[in-house]
């Protein structure tokens, strides 16, 4: 028999990411779960509950063509993080500055936080959405490009036009990330 047991609570005030307990590479909140008393002997602390993330988010992402609808945080949000969210890169704008570029990163493969494994389906001309202020901004892909897996990324765009960008390891390799650059073309 295999037991779990969990010591540690998640603060009020969480400042880091790893300052957030996880089990099996989930964060956690607590349970309102009842302890298992099957064996009077033995009392087993509740397994948390997974951190439901879209209480936290400010908008929304959506993909039609490749079905992808995913939330995002503040950028300085403790869960703006690669490993668990879609997440906002430090030096965006958010989409409702002019000229500005938003960008977000997430994961590709098959663990449940690759968020943008279908992102390699998509071809120049495909739309994607930001929901963010209760404005729909919609994008159209303009270009798609590698660059080297070395801890940072050159984003090539038009300055004069405001974009999304989306950045994500290339499908089978592990050298490279993919940069899709899709340029607004209306605001609701």
């Amino acid at each position: 028999m295999n037991i779990a047991l969990i010591e540690s609570e998640i603060p009020d005030n969480i400042e880091n990411d790893e300052d957030i307990p996880e089990v099996d590479g989930q964060p956690l909140e607590p349970s309102d779960d009842e302890p298992s008393t099957e064996d009077p002997g033995i009392v087993e602390k509740p397994k948390p509950k997974p951190i439901d993330y879209s209480k936290y988010y400010v908008g929304t992402l959506e993909i039609p063509k490749i079905n992808l609808k995913k939330g995002f945080l503040e950028i300085n949000s403790p869960y703006n993080n690669v490993n668990r969210n879609v997440t906002v890169i430090q030096t965006s704008t958010y989409p409702d500055v002019d000229k500005g570029n938003f960008i977000l990163a997430a994961h590709t493969g098959t663990s449940s936080v690759s968020f943008f494994t279908k992102l390699h389906d998509l071809v120049i001309g495909d739309l994607a959405y930001i929901n963010y202020k209760q404005k729909k901004y919609t994008y159209k892909l303009v270009n798609i490009y590698t660059q080297p897996k070395n801890g940072s990324i050159s984003i090539y765009r038009d300055t004069e036009k405001t974009t999304l960008t989306l950045v994500t390891c290339t499908k089978n390799t592990q050298d490279t990330q993919t940069v899709f650059i899709l340029e607004l073309i209306n605001v609701k």
